[in-house]
């Protein structure tokens, strides 16, 4: 009977019943198990814990962030080629209806919360900091913890795949598909408690950059000398803090409907559901902004180093960036025109969002009038760059057409939508983001990546994406709606399916060519090693130092007196009868590593566990560990050290040689 009891048990907690699953379960075991065997065998439980479990170094923060994004871009692509496989021809059975809902619901979670957020957040901290001329962000505990509290929410809501089963609500989980009555399983507690957990890291960072880039700017930046993507991280940091405290009282409100009996956004119950809808998107729409800004940012940056010219209209480009931070909190019902807001509603959200496409605009032309009569060279991040600046305004083009809002009655809940959607945030966020790290690699790493890998990379994304999306917009104007599992072949729908589903393959390829890179680059990182600190002949004061950059980033805190101080620096230095002056060094104050904010991340993982299951035995003991941990913290005043001249001396001799100091 104890045996039945414990069979019945298991089959409940554990999802069973489909192949994918049983693959995705030997997955995890086989990888775990390597990662465990491979630490102990070559003894590396101590330098793990050390030198990157307890770090509160923003450039290794930096490089956990993107290797998460990394891990989340892979699980998130392999749900889109999986929906694109079922849809690839009529009527075909490779995934059920309950399973293809959770994997376009988790698809959208994990691409726009655990995939881009991750890695926007890692080029924050690999770039900005250096960026301002600073030994570190404002907050290095804070951000430490901001990083293991996103970790700890990706894990809980990954673990729905193989326990409890994954949400299916759609990626921002409207009742009343969300609600207790339609969804009585643990996937959507998955969702709430995994996102909430992310979310307070999220709000931390934002919080943690706004003080970053106003109180440790280098002597002299003056706020319209900064460097273009740190203006693009305040811009969305800025929107960050106003929109994350909206989504996390959203999804408590479901979480007290769920858990508590509560009727917010139930009918019956005398609720709404058409506040949960106005509450999500107006996190929703911001949050689209927010990671399109830093983009934004990394384009400038790398036109007009690649272009070997000042970024034009730089005034106009930083106050485009802060109107788009304001205005993204006016648009937000664009996203459902057909709800029956009313004309005047319509007609105000309609202009909201075509105003809103100004601004964007203008850094268009700011781009292209930087790359006018430049020095343009080629390289892997200028790629990117030109490659997203068709891609970037046929999506915004497109964008204008839903805003129209009686045109949006004809494309609302179509693939049009989709393709838009996809061809913003692929083309946009994603692309940028690629720029971004191509460019600061060296800077991370000490060596550059392949070119001509990179290229059979950027080529196949390319491809595959135009491939993948343009049918989509017609399939959208011949009537295919969103979320379908299948369709009938007198739909005549199949031709354009199966182009999209091969152009999705076609952007897996190029992932795995990406993956190729990074390996083939640290097997031969010795041919690429960067000498100089200086590879792409940059602009801004990250180029000023070494590659890797030391733990402290600047020996000497830069004295900035331009806009791109490191180019204008190497501009005196070039003219006849400069000096060099000697560095005068002094003992740099660095924080410690400390072990509490993983713990604590722990805790909440723990703590959101017992949430999704209901168990107190384990909520409790969860949240007395949260407290503790800040408990502990409040009274650790061994928190700071002093690196003294004598190790700085040391350090920058063994970069640069001795004689170069």
């Amino acid at each position: 009977m104890m045996l039945e009891s414990i069979k019945n048990w298991a089959s409940d907690f554990f999802v069973t019943g489909d192949p994918l699953i049983y693959g995705a379960d030997a997955a995890i075991v086989i990888t775990l198990v390597a990662i465990v065997f491979g630490l102990t065998y070559f003894k590396k439980w101590g330098w793990l814990w050390r030198n990157w479990l307890t770090t509160v170094d923003h450039k290794k923060v930096g490089i956990m962030y993107i290797l998460s994004a990394f891990l989340m871009m892979f699980r998130g692509g392999v749900d889109a080629l999986l929906m694109r496989t079922q849809l690839a021809m009529p009527e075909l059975q490779f995934l059920q209806p309950d399973h293809y809902n959770e994997i376009f619901t988790t698809h959208g979670v994990i691409m726009i919360l655990f995939m881009a957020m991750p890695f926007m957040f890692g080029l924050f901290n690999v770039a900005v900091p250096l960026q301002l001329g600073a030994r570190d962000v404002a907050y290095p505990f804070m951000n430490a913890l901001s990083f293991w509290l996103f970790f700890a929410g990706a894990m809980l809501f990954n673990l729905s795949f193989v326990i409890g089963g994954s949400p299916d609500a759609g990626w921002l989980a409207y009742p009343p598909y969300s609600e207790l009555m339609y969804n009585p399983g643990v996937g959507q507690d998955f969702y709430i408690w995994g996102i909430q957990i992310s979310g307070i890291g999220s709000l931390m960072t934002g919080i943690n950059f706004i003080v970053t880039i106003l109180k440790l700017r280098a002597p002299g930046m003056k706020l319209m000398k900064m460097p273009m993507f740190s203006w693009s991280v305040l811009a969305s940091c800025i929107a960050i803090i106003f929109s994350f405290p909206i989504l996390t009282a959203t999804l408590a409100l479901l979480f007290l409907d769920r858990y508590g009996g509560a009727h917010f956004f139930t009918l019956d119950g005398g609720g709404n559901p058409m506040m949960y809808i106005n509450l999500i998107w107006m996190w929703g729409h911001p949050e689209v902004y927010i990671i399109v800004l830093p983009a934004f940012g990394i384009f400038s940056e790398v036109v007009s180093t690649f272009s070997r010219k000042k970024l034009f209209g730089y005034k106009s480009m930083v106050y485009a960036m802060m109107i788009i931070s304001i205005l993204s909190f006016l648009v937000w019902a664009h996203h459902f025109f057909t709800m029956g807001s009313g004309a005047n509603v319509n007609a105000f959200f309609a202009l909201s969002t075509m105003v809103i496409a100004i601004p964007t605009g203008v850094k268009v032309f700011n781009w292209l009038f930087t790359m006018f009569r430049g020095r343009i060279s080629f390289e892997s991040p200028m790629l990117w760059t030109t490659g997203f600046i068709p891609c970037f305004v046929i999506g915004g083009m497109t964008g204008v057409l839903l805003s129209v809002a009686p045109a949006d009655f004809q494309y609302h809940n179509s693939y049009f939508l989709i393709a838009h959607f996809h061809q913003v945030i692929i083309g946009g966020v994603v692309f940028g983001y690629f720029a971004g790290l191509y460019y600061w690699w060296p800077k991370l790493f000490g060596f550059k990546l392949n070119e001509r890998i990179g290229k059979w990379a950027f080529w196949f994304w390319n491809i595959g994406f135009y491939l993948c999306f343009m049918p989509q917009y017609v399939l959208g104007l011949d009537g295919m709606t969103r979320r379908l599992v299948t369709y009938s072949w007198d739909k005549g729908w199949w031709g354009l399916n199966l182009v999209s589903s091969i152009g999705a393959g076609l952007m897996g390829i190029a992932f795995l060519f990406q993956v190729w890179q990074i390996l083939h680059g640290i097997k031969h990182y010795r041919s690429n090693l960067d000498t100089t600190g200086d590879p792409w002949d940059g602009r801004t004061l990250e180029w000023s130092i070494p590659s890797p950059a030391p733990h402290y980033n600047f020996a000497v805190l830069p004295q900035v007196s331009d806009q791109d101080e490191w180019w204008e620096e190497k501009q005196r230095r070039q003219k006849e009868g400069y000096t060099a002056v000697a560095p005068e060094f002094s003992p740099i104050h660095m924080p410690n590593n400390s072990g509490i904010p993983i713990i604590m991340a722990g805790c909440w993982f723990l703590a959101g566990f017992g949430f999704v299951f209901h168990w107190l035995w384990l909520i409790i003991p969860g949240l007395a560990g949260v407290a503790l941990c800040m408990l502990a913290h409040s009274f650790n005043y061994d928190t700071d050290h002093y690196i003294p001249v004598e190790d700085i001396k040391r350090t920058e001799a063994s970069i640069w040689g001795a004689a170069n100091l």
